[in-house]
C-alpha cells in the first residue's frame, strides 16, 4: 500500500512485537493484550464487557499509520482516533466492510455519531489483511491491501490526537507489523 493524501515524514514507530512486552506507549485498557509468538494477541475478557481495547499513545495532527491485522474468531475491530476532549471518529472493520465514523461530543446531549463513508471489502476470518490510514489537516483517507478504500474531508477532524486506539469485539484479534509515520502539515 503507497500513501495517496501524504507524504510520510521520519518513522515515528515501527514495531514488529519480536520483544517479550509491550512496550511504554501501548496501553492494554481492556482485555489481555499479550505477545506471542512475534504477533500482538488481544482477547476479551467476560468482566470487560466483551471488548478488548488497547490504547497506543503517540499525539499527532497529521500522520500515516499502517498495520497489518487477522480476524482471528473477532468479528470486527475499530481503530479509533482520539483528541483531548475524547472520542473524534473511528474506522470500522468487519468481514465484509470499512467504516468510517465521526464520533459523537460526549459533552453536547445532541450529538450523535456520524457515518461519513463506507466500502466494502472482504477480510476473511483467519488471513492476514494490511491497513493504511492517513490524516492530513481535514482529511483521511483508508485503504487496505483487499481493494477497499475511503477517503473523507470534515473540518472538525482537524485537530491534535492524542494517539490511535485499537477496540476489538469477539474472541481474538492479532496485530503485526506497525508503522507510524510523521507527516508535515
Amino acid at each position: 500500500l503507497k500513501p495517496t493524501l501524504t507524504k510520510p515524514g521520519s518513522v515515528v514507530l515501527e514495531e514488529s512485537f519480536s520483544g517479550g512486552e509491550l512496550g511504554k506507549s501501548y496501553v492494554a485498557n481492556k482485555g489481555d493484550w499479550q505477545i506471542k509468538d512475534e504477533v500482538l494477541v488481544g482477547r476479551e475478557k467476560k468482566e470487560d464487557l466483551h471488548a478488548a481495547v488497547l490504547t497506543l499513545q503517540q499525539p499527532h495532527r497529521n500522520s500515516a499509520i499502517r498495520f497489518s491485522f487477522r480476524l482471528d474468531g473477532a468479528t470486527g475491530f475499530n481503530l479509533s482516533f482520539n483528541h483531548a476532549k475524547g472520542h473524534l471518529f473511528r474506522i470500522a472493520v468487519s468481514e465484509s466492510d470499512l467504516t468510517l465514523t465521526k464520533d459523537a461530543d460526549k459533552k453536547d446531549p445532541n450529538s450523535k455519531p456520524k457515518a461519513l463513508a463506507k466500502a466494502s471489502g472482504k477480510f476473511d476470518s483467519g488471513q492476514w489483511h494490511t491497513l493504511l490510514v492517513e490524516t492530513q489537516g481535514d482529511k483521511v483517507s483508508v485503504q487496505s491491501d483487499a481493494g477497499a478504500k475511503l477517503d473523507v474531508q470534515e473540518p472538525t477532524l482537524d485537530v491534535e490526537k492524542t494517539g490511535f486506539r485499537f477496540v476489538m469485539r469477539g474472541e481474538s484479534l492479532l496485530l503485526d507489523d506497525f508503522t507510524v509515520w510523521s507527516v508535515a502539515p
